[in-house]
């Protein structure tokens, strides 16, 4: 319905905002509609409140460059839950992207595409890489059948404007002198928009008087980077999908163009308005491509080695990569081995069940555990070194970029392959143990027995940074265009550990990986900021910070009583409520998303894998429906 409008219904109940209306807020406003059969006390009107579409929300909108893709394929992409879901509610089945552009192109479901999708639709694969301009026609889609089937007794109204304040009965809308009253409010946030830190606000300083330009971490779409000069050097820090959109938006996006070539790989035909990107990072390599083949061997069993029974023979007290890591290890490599031996027995020296015997005895990491892997896969390259997965340059040295630069490009060229053939498929089950361990790893957040330092700088940094780096990566295409703008000399990489300082008017530009340096007037942070509820961008965060009614969870460590703050939103992680400054929960102001204390991720959600984001948002749902019982 249209912003402010409503039916003429009887007097209602109970009134719930959601602030934020993206993929997260309508997979909840579908969990209401789920659930309310059961729960619901009377009406229900629900007050969706986002200045962007709802479904597609900001990330997703229509409105941005159709260059800009997806890292996930239609297939493992689906706004609805299935029988897999451990949660209260009833299941309500919808179909994937994958499953809705099939429908929509044979006619057995109508969508309002725009007619620059329709070839995009016509030909998208299940395993394509679609735009984010497709699937924000899906999430329209989504959102206009949650709509149609809402059950009686629940409204809708939108509200395309920004809440600036909350409280527990009243929401205050831009420009708007009224508040809207109110029983309950919910905000499903994203990453959070940060004010630049300390040291970015140093470099932005130093930009500002010497006549130089800084662009501190955030979303890369929303950042104009008309002003970056064409032909001059530019330092680059951050070397993963933020990388790789700002790349895409720097060349091809001012009109250059990339040509496939008769014996593969691409060629890039410049148009004289690109930088030179010097790009570098932590570990000086790209994130890892996506796979482009299926498992070939038996189902994988997860979880084997990390779920709720390994939490209760865990110490009390834990620190995450001595206590926590070595099961997470043990379970990723029990899907890389179990891909390996059912799918590639050829390539093994022992049957499957004799391994999987010894394997289940033996502890990650263990010199009885190399000497199994040892044993039976003969050939190194089919053996799984997670330690050189997560820092592939470590230990080596070159003596000039141009030799750097050739390792980076075998390395990239290595993985491409690898990503590409079916017989390295074992791949796959890493990616799908480490599916398995991030969701099973829920078990342990807000228990209290990981130190929090350790859950701060090593779950919440660590940890995530490598899932990141090997589960959620690019396209292949994408590091294709990577390798074809090195070799047009307009992509450098600038090496691992890169260090930036600030001298002589320039920024300079080095790293561990060999001597020399870069010196840029330009400098681009691409990355999204960190969680940072005490540097909130967002008007309506900052007004509740403020108010001590919204607070940055500070992890408490029982064992020393000292506590490290996360930066994310402080909520209760069994019912997403907020926790203000006294410790004590809102009794109706709720907040989900991947940067509050439940720690989802932040990506859609595969099919059939008991995704913890469904189940958050199920369980909220029921929690503010039993609200509107309570109330009558």
């Amino acid at each position: 319905m249209g912003a402010g409008t409503r039916r003429s219904f009887e007097p209602v109940a109970f009134e719930l905002a959601i602030v934020g209306a993206g993929p997260r807020g309508i997979c909840v406003l579908e969990r209401l509609s789920a659930n309310a059969p059961e729960l619901l006390g009377d009406r229900l009107v629900v007050h969706l409140i986002d200045p962007f579409p709802p479904g597609p929300g900001r990330v997703w909108r229509y409105d941005q460059s159709p260059l800009l893709r997806m890292n996930s394929m239609p297939e493992d992409v689906t706004m609805f839950t299935d029988e897999t879901v451990e949660m209260s509610g009833p299941v309500r089945h919808g179909p994937s992207l994958s499953e809705w552009a099939k429908k929509v192109r044979t006619g057995k479901l109508a969508a309002s595409v725009p007619d620059d999708l329709h070839d995009e639709l016509r030909t998208l694969k299940s395993t394509s890489f679609p735009t984010r301009r497709l699937q924000s026609a899906y999430l329209d889609w989504v959102y206009q059948h949650i709509l149609d089937t809402l059950p009686d007794g629940i409204e809708v109204v939108e509200h395309r404007t920004h809440a600036v304040n909350v409280t527990e009965n009243a929401v205050w809308l831009k420009d708007s002198a009224a508040p809207l009253r109110v029983d309950a409010v919910l905000m499903t946030v994203g990453h959070l928009d940060a004010l630049p830190d300390e040291r970015e606000l140093e470099l932005a300083e130093y930009a500002a008087r010497n006549s130089l330009a800084y662009y501190p971490a955030g979303y890369t779409a929303d950042v104009d980077y008309a002003d970056v000069p064409a032909g001059e050097p530019v330092l680059v820090r951050g070397f993963g999908l933020a990388f790789v959109d700002l790349m895409l938006l720097l060349t091809e996006g001012r009109g250059g163009r990339f040509e496939e070539q008769p014996c593969g790989g691409l060629r890039y035909h410049p148009s004289g308005r690109e930088p030179v990107l010097h790009v570098g990072s932590r570990r000086g390599v790209p994130y890892h491509a996506k796979t482009g083949y299926r498992l070939r061997g038996k189902p994988l069993q997860m979880p084997r080695f990390f779920d709720s029974y390994t939490f209760e023979k865990l110490p009390e007290r834990l620190e995450f990569k001595r206590d926590v890591w070595p099961h997470m290890a043990k379970e990723i490599a029990w899907g890389y081995y179990s891909e390996l031996f059912t799918g590639h027995p050829e390539r093994v020296r022992m049957d499957f069940a004799v391994f999987a015997d010894a394997f289940a005895d033996i502890a990650w990491g263990s010199p009885e555990m190399l000497a199994l892997v040892e044993k039976s896969v003969p050939a190194e390259e089919d053996r799984l070194d997670l330690e050189q997965l997560d820092r592939p340059l470590a230990g080596l040295r070159f003596t000039t970029g141009e030799e750097f630069g050739k390792h980076v490009r075998e390395y990239v060229e290595y993985d491409l392959a690898r990503r590409a053939d079916s017989e390295f498929s074992a791949d796959l089950g890493a990616f799908m143990a480490l599916l398995s361990v991030y969701h099973q790893l829920s078990g342990l957040v807000g228990s209290g027995r990981i130190s929090a330092r350790s859950q701060v700088s090593e779950m919440d940094g660590w940890w995530h940074g490598f899932f990141s780096y090997y589960a959620s990566g690019p396209p292949p295409r994408r590091l294709e265009e990577l390798l074809a703008l090195h070799q047009a000399g307009l992509v450098s990489f600038a090496g691992a550990e890169m260090r930036i300082t600030a001298a002589d008017g320039m920024f300079v530009g080095g790293s561990e990986s060999f001597p020399g340096e870069v010196r840029a007037r330009t400098l681009i942070e691409a990355r999204l900021p960190a969680p940072s509820v005490s540097r909130a961008s967002d008007v309506l965060l900052q007004t509740l910070r403020d108010a001590g009614d919204l607070v940055e969870e500070s992890v408490l460590d029982v064992a020393t009583g000292e506590r490290e703050a996360s930066g994310r939103i402080h909520t209760r992680v069994g019912d997403s409520r907020l926790l203000n400054s006294g410790g004590d929960a809102h009794p109706r102001l709720f907040a989900v998303g991947p940067h509050t204390s439940a720690r989802s991720a932040a990506a859609f959600t595969r099919p059939r894998t008991n995704a913890l984001p469904f189940r958050q948002n199920d369980a909220v749902a029921r929690e503010i429906l039993a609200l509107t019982t309570r109330a009558e």
